[in-house]
């Protein structure tokens, strides 16, 4: 009884706290209650038994995204309200679109069947394995190559965002630092004789 009752909060923490997200006039409340969702999305996991997928959501998305997305908010004045004056304009087509997405949810989970082949020859090995130790175990081995792939793309998407965003900009001062290393003792401090009474 108490999985249920679990599941039935979960989702509808995470229902209402995503309706937040796009309802709450002020950004920064929208991020908080996006960390909301993002936290119970991850308790929904864990009541699926995928622990793994939970604890990535939570240090990815909460600890990284949703915290990156916060301060970009706070730190940035943008006039919020400025922009949603001509959003208002484009709600009926997105009920409209809305509308078609959920249409289509509906019949396509209306008229999912399994043939009964498959699912009586679908095998269930138990093991002492955790699920993180079986992924790690899989993505480690047969999939290590695709996983380095992915991990250079990263790295060249991280690159390609530091130089697009790299620029030169007037009045800003820079360290230069062949000029630090090559600096000797007298560019920096000069001897100076003074006469006792007079001062420099």
């Amino acid at each position: 009884m108490l999985q249920p009752l679990a599941f039935y909060l979960f989702s509808l923490v995470t229902l209402l706290s995503a309706t937040f997200v796009i309802t709450a006039k002020n950004p920064v409340h929208s991020v908080l209650f996006l960390i909301l969702a993002f936290f119970n999305a991850a308790g929904l996991f864990v009541l699926l038994g995928a622990e793994f997928v939970a604890m990535i959501l939570v240090i990815v998305y909460v600890g990284a995204v949703a915290v990156l997305f916060l301060f970009v908010v706070m730190m940035l004045d943008t006039g919020f309200a400025e922009l949603r004056k001509g959003a208002l304009q484009y709600v009926p087509i997105g009920l409209v679109i809305g509308g078609v997405l959920l249409a289509e949810l509906i019949f396509i989970y209306s008229a999912w069947e399994f043939a009964p082949s498959i699912t009586n020859n679908i095998a269930s090995p138990v093991t002492a394995e955790s699920n993180t130790v079986s992924l790690g175990l899989l993505l480690y081995t047969d999939y290590v190559y695709a996983f380095q792939i992915a991990g250079l793309i990263l790295l060249v998407a991280m690159i390609g965002a530091i130089v697009l965003t790299h620029r030169q900009r007037s009045g800003v001062r820079r360290q230069k630092i062949k000029e630090q290393n090559t600096r000797k003792r007298d560019d920096a401090m000069e001897v100076v004789k003074v006469t006792t009474g007079k001062g420099v």
